[in-house]
């Protein structure tokens, strides 16, 4: 079973190189399943057992499952997000050299571990927005060749480079795109190619490196996954899987997926934006609930903010906290920060304990050292819209930010139960400090 939906995962993410990509594999999931696309821009006409989804920018989704009887009207929410640490190509992509070298002029998205993207195949993925007649169509393109490279400078010409290296985005990390067989209009023809179209049609892109790795299972005994977006699309795919297995007949089953958590979630389709709170309003007015339904149903939800977490590290258990640290195949990891970087407390991490008894996964617990800083991630971010019970948990995984990240190979099966039973859970929240695990 671990071995399966690793295989399922991995093969997930091949079919996702970019966010866009990510949220359209997602779709054909969901509409197999049987669920309906909902356009914002439209008017929507929903039903009581009804299966829904709908997407903002083409890099942010939110499917909902509605309850048949709805009883104790709530929502009860999974969150994880599609993008992950990369390089964007800048719109004027080419920059030439000497000797007859081409690159591609790219800036950094995200705080990546740039030592890890150099040498070795790199191709591009993205969307491109293509002009045809009076419209503008947004394509997505996944090259599935390798067309670029980063290039290490040779010990010999940096002498100290195992001494330590600062690398400058501008100069150290740009894509080798030719070294002289191209002319300057190759890169724009390489898009029009891809899509059929004449280099004049392309008005805009959204293109990113992307690692061409092949995902891996591997060990003596098969202990471990390796792959590109580990963080967070493993978190993003069990979540889903975990909405097309569950049901709750009394409340609204939500899985949101958000683009931009790596820098920030700042935009109109990241965890910052209105995305969630429009479209679990939507839901309630259009099944016909009033303004103070909707903050009694808001005050009975519970979110599950999905972000995967830091496994000790075999070189350096030093860096993670003695108690409060985790490790790959062990479990689920709920997060904590005093700090409140993390949303979660006693009260939502007593819940998720409780579901993940019912579940029989085990749970880790995970929080920074005392002298360090951590990052942040979804629900504390989210919150600021849509205010709700909140757990921040994950998987752990080494080399977060890496662009061929490890987990083990235990640890989707777990929280995809773990999630499912969440789902099918009815949460029954009567004050702030009781929640019904029925």
């Amino acid at each position: 079973m671990y071995k399966d939906i690793a295989n399922e995962l991995l093969s997930f993410i091949q079919k996702s190189p970019s966010c866009f990509h990510a949220v359209n594999t997602m779709k054909d999931m969901l509409l197999e399943d049987g669920y309906t696309e909902l356009r914002e821009c439209e008017a929507w006409t929903l039903e009581k057992g009804g299966k829904y989804f709908t997407t903002r920018n083409g890099s942010s989704l939110i499917a909902f499952h509605i309850g048949s009887s709805l009883e104790d009207y709530h929502f009860q929410v999974t969150s994880s997000h599609s993008d992950s640490p990369t390089f964007k190509v800048k719109e004027e992509a080419v920059l030439k050299g000497k000797g007859g070298y081409l690159q591609l002029n790219t800036e950094g998205y995200g705080g990546m571990l740039c030592a890890t993207w150099m040498d070795r195949p790199l191709s591009l993925a993205g969307r491109v927005l293509v002009k045809e007649g009076n419209t503008f169509t947004s394509r997505l393109v996944s090259f599935d060749r390798d067309l670029l490279l980063i290039p290490n400078v040779a010990i010999h010409m940096n002498r100290d480079v195992n001494n330590g290296m600062k690398y400058n985005n501008q100069i150290d990390m740009l894509p080798l795109f030719s070294a002289g067989e191209c002319n300057e209009g190759d890169y724009a023809q390489l898009l029009a190619d891809e899509l059929g179209c004449a280099k004049e049609d392309i008005f805009g892109t959204d293109l990113y490196l992307v690692n061409r790795m092949t995902p891996s299972i591997w060990g003596v005994k098969e202990e471990f996954i390796s792959s590109p977006k580990l963080d967070d699309l493993q978190c993003a795919f069990t979540s889903l899987k975990a909405l097309l297995h569950g049901t709750n007949e009394q409340a609204v089953n939500v899985f949101a997926c958000f683009d931009n958590e790596e820098v920030g979630s700042g935009t109109k389709q990241g965890a910052c934006s209105t995305f969630l709170y429009d479209v679990l309003q939507r839901i309630n007015d259009n099944l016909g609930y009033t303004k103070e339904d909707y903050y009694r149903a808001v005050a009975k939800s519970f979110m599950v903010s999905c972000d995967n977490a830091h496994a000790v590290h075999p070189n350096h258990p030093e860096k993670t906290d003695d108690t409060n640290c985790t490790y790959m195949n062990k479990g689920i990891v709920v997060k904590f920060s005093a700090n409140q970087k993390y949303t979660t407390d006693a009260v939502s991490s007593a819940v998720f304990a409780g579901i993940c008894e019912k579940a029989e996964v085990p749970v880790q617990h995970f929080a920074n050292r005392s002298d360090a800083a951590g990052g942040s991630t979804l629900g504390n971010l989210s919150s600021q819209k849509v205010s709700m019970h909140t757990v921040d948990i994950g998987l752990a995984q080494l080399a977060m930010h890496s662009s061929y990240e490890t987990a083990g190979i235990k640890d989707s099966e777990y929280m995809i139960r773990a999630l499912t039973t969440f789902y099918n859970t009815n949460l029954h929240i009567t004050d702030s400090e009781t929640i019904e695990v029925a």
